[in-house]
C-alpha cells in the first residue's frame, strides 16, 4: 500500500503550499501595486518568518528523539498546518491595515506571515523526513515527483479559483478567497494524516545528545556543507522571483490582479509537464544531468524575462513564464531526490530538517536580496521596471554559479565523510 502512503503524503504536501498561493500569487501584488508597499517592505515581511528557519534542525532532530504517543511526525506537521491556515486566513485583513497605519499594518503582517512561515518551518522539515523513511532509499524520487505532481494540478486549480474569485476584485473577495483556500488546506491536511504514520515505541538513540551537538557535528563535514551553501545559491535564484513576477507583470504591461493571478496557472502546468518528464529522465540520464538542464534552461528563462521588459514584449514575457515553469519543474525533482539521498539512516529528520533550514535562509536571501535590488535599481534608474531586470539577471548568473558547486558535491563522498555517525561525531565533540 505505499501507493496510498504516497497519496497521502502529497495530500499533506499540497495542503502547506496552498496557504502560500495566495500570499504569493496575489497578496505581493495587490499590497504592492494597489497598497503602494514597496518591494523591499514586502520582502522583509515575506522573509520573517524564514529568521526562524534554524527551528527546522531542532525540529528535525527533537522529533528522531522524542515520539510523541508513538508519532515521530504527525504531532508536527499538524501544528505547523493550523499555523499555516491560520497566516493565510489573517493575511488579507492584516495587509489592508496598511490604509490606515503603516506601523499598524507592518505589525500586523510581520504577526501573520510569522505564523505561516513557523508552521511552513514545523511541517516541511517532519513531512519531508516521513516521505525519506517510509519511501525507502529507492522509492525516494518516485515519492518527490508524486508530491510535486499532485502539488503542481492543486496550485493551477487553486490560482484559477483565485482568480474567478476576484473578479471583479474588491477587499470582500480577497477575504472570502484567502479563508477558503485555509479551509481548503486544512481538509486536505488532515485527510493526508488520517493512519499515514506508523506508531513506534522506539526512541532513536541520539536521545541521550543535545539536539545543538547534533546540529554542529552535521556540520562538521565538506560535503554537508558544500551541499548546503549549493541549496541556498540555487533557490535563492529560483524562489526569488515568486515575490517579483506578479508586480513585474502589473507594472511593466499594466494587467489587471486577475490576470496576473492567472500567471501561477500558466507557470504551474508547465511546470506540471516537466516534473513528469524529469522523473522519467531521471532514470536514462540521472539526477545532475536533470539538475544541469534545469539550471541553464531557469537561466534562459531569466534572461527571456530581461528581454520583454526592454522590448516591452508581451510575447516575450509569456515565453520567459513558461521557460520558468518548464525548467524549474526538470530541476526541482532531482535537486530534492539528491536532497533526501544526502542523509544517513538513523539521522533523517535532523539531515532533512539542515536542508529545510538552507531552504528556508535561501527564501530569506531570495525575497531580501530581489526587494532590495527591485528598489534600489528602479530609483536610481528612475524606474521601478528597471530593478526588476536587475533582479532577473542576477539570478540567471546565481543559477550559472551553482553549476560549478554541484560539480563538487558527491553523495558517495558525503556517505564516507559521515560514516563516523552524527551521534559518534557529537559524543567526540563534546567529551573533547
Amino acid at each position: 500500500m505505499l501507493w496510498l502512503k504516497r497519496f497521502q503524503l502529497a495530500l499533506v504536501h499540497v495542503a502547506v503550499t496552498l496557504t502560500l498561493v495566495p500570499i504569493q500569487g496575489t497578496l505581493n501584488r495587490v499590497m504592492i501595486n494597489e497598497l503602494g508597499v514597496s518591494a523591499t517592505v514586502f520582502a522583509v515581511l515575506a522573509s520573517l518568518p524564514y529568521l526562524f528557519s534554524p527551528i527546522q534542525v531542532f525540529i528535525g532532530s527533537f522529533a528522531d528523539r522524542h515520539p510523541i504517543g508513538g508519532l515521530r511526525r504527525t504531532p508536527y506537521i499538524l501544528i505547523g498546518l493550523v499555523l499555516c491556515v491560520l497566516g493565510v486566513s489573517l493575511a488579507p485583513y492584516a495587509a489592508y491595515v496598511f490604509e490606515q497605519n503603516w506601523w499598524a499594518g507592518f505589525t500586523a503582517c510581520a504577526v501573520v506571515f510569522g505564523l505561516l512561515g513557523t508552521g511552513f518551518n514545523f511541517s516541511t522539515v517532519s513531512y519531508f523526513s516521513l516521505a525519506s523513511e517510509i519511501s525507502g532509499e529507492g522509492g525516494r524520487a518516485r515519492t518527490v515527483a508524486y508530491m510535486f505532481f499532485m502539488m503542481i494540478v492543486a496550485i493551477i486549480t487553486v490560482s484559477l479559483g483565485l482568480s474567478h474569485m476576484l473578479e471583479p476584485f474588491s477587499v470582500e473577495a480577497l477575504n472570502r478567497a484567502f479563508l477558503w483556500v485555509g479551509l481548503l488546506a486544512l481538509a486536505l491536511g488532515l485527510l493526508g494524516l488520517v493512519k499515514l504514520e506508523p506508531r513506534s515505541s522506539q526512541i532513536a538513540a541520539e536521545a541521550r545528545t543535545s539536539w545543538i551537538e547534533l546540529a554542529r557535528a552535521a556540520a562538521s563535514t565538506p560535503q554537508t556543507r558544500l551541499f548546503f551553501i549549493y541549496l541556498i545559491l540555487l533557490l535563492a535564484a529560483i524562489l526569488g522571483q515568486d515575490n517579483l513576477l506578479e508586480p513585474f507583470a502589473a507594472q511593466a504591461f499594466d494587467l489587471p490582479v486577475q490576470a496576473t493571478t492567472r500567471l501561477t496557472s500558466i507557470y504551474g502546468t508547465c511546470f506540471l509537464i516537466c516534473l513528469v518528464v524529469a522523473a522519467l529522465l531521471e532514470r536514462r540520464l540521472g539526477k545532475r544531468t536533470i539538475v544541469i538542464i534545469g539550471s541553464v534552461g531557469t537561466a534562459l528563462a531569466f534572461a527571456t524575462l530581461v528581454v520583454s521588459g526592454l522590448l516591452h514584449s508581451m510575447p516575450f514575457f509569456y515565453t520567459g513564464v513558461i521557460l520558468l515553469g518548464l525548467f524549474i519543474g526538470l530541476a526541482t525533482v532531482s535537486n530534492l531526490s539528491l536532497m533526501l539521498e544526502m542523509t544517513r539512516a538513523g539521522q533523517v529528520g535532523l539531515f532533512i530538517g539542515a536542508w529545510g533550514m538552507a531552504d528556508a535562509v535561501a527564501r530569506l536571501v531570495g525575497d531580501l536580496v530581489g526587494g532590495m535590488v527591485r528598489d534600489g535599481v528602479g530609483k536610481l534608474a528612475g524606474d521601478p521596471v528597471a530593478g526588476y531586470l536587475a533582479f532577473f539577471s542576477l539570478a540567471a548568473l546565481t543559477l550559472l554559479v551553482t553549476l560549478l558547486l554541484l560539480r563538487r558535491i558527491n553523495v558517495g563522498r558525503f556517505q564516507s565523510e559521515t560514516e563516523l555517525s552524527v551521534v559518534e561525531r557529537a559524543a567526540l565533540s563534546s567529551s573533547g
